[in-house]
């Protein structure tokens, strides 16, 4: 039950970055947002210190840190919130997450196929490459039906 639970909650996290993937959002201005909205508003930096309570060089300073990816989440909101603007976060992963476990899960296989068919190559015991590839793709079948918390203990080899 706890596994279709995990499974459930890994399908829907997914669903809802690949909207986020997907979403063709714009890159930050160079500036940053909040000093191209306060602008876009036409309000001043002076303004803006009124609206969060702060001085104007703290307002620059705010600007600066966020153009300079130093600025808190906590900071970003409440600047956000004085200019009439909703933060919103969201780490997006290049590719989906179950992709990204099959591919840690293979890179696994991988190693684990390669050590063993090494020693059975030794040993003049070597199999085929058809046969290797089936028992790696077993492997990293058995690895993905496992702990996910398992797939990352392990250290992956450099080659």
């Amino acid at each position: 039950m706890k596994s279709n639970f995990s499974e459930l909650k890994l399908r829907q996290l997914d669903a809802t970055l690949d909207r986020w993937r997907n979403a063709d959002l714009p890159p930050r201005p160079p500036s940053g947002w909040l000093k191209a909205v306060r602008q876009a508003l036409g309000m001043t930096a002076t303004h803006l210190a009124g609206r969060l309570g702060v001085t104007t060089s703290s307002v620059t300073r705010l600007e600066t840190s966020e153009a300079d990816d130093t600025i808190s989440l906590g900071t970003l909101r409440r600047a956000a919130e004085a200019l009439g603007c909703e933060l919103q976060y969201a780490l997006v992963p290049q590719q989906s997450l179950a992709r990204t476990l099959e591919t840690r899960a293979n890179v696994l296989a991988r190693q684990r196929m390669a050590a063993i068919s090494h020693t059975m190559a030794l040993e003049a015991q070597s199999t085929s490459p058809k046969t290797v590839e089936d028992q790696m793709r077993a492997l990293t079948e058995s690895l993905l039906k496992g702990s996910h918390r398992a797939l990352w203990q392990a250290p992956v080899r450099k080659k």
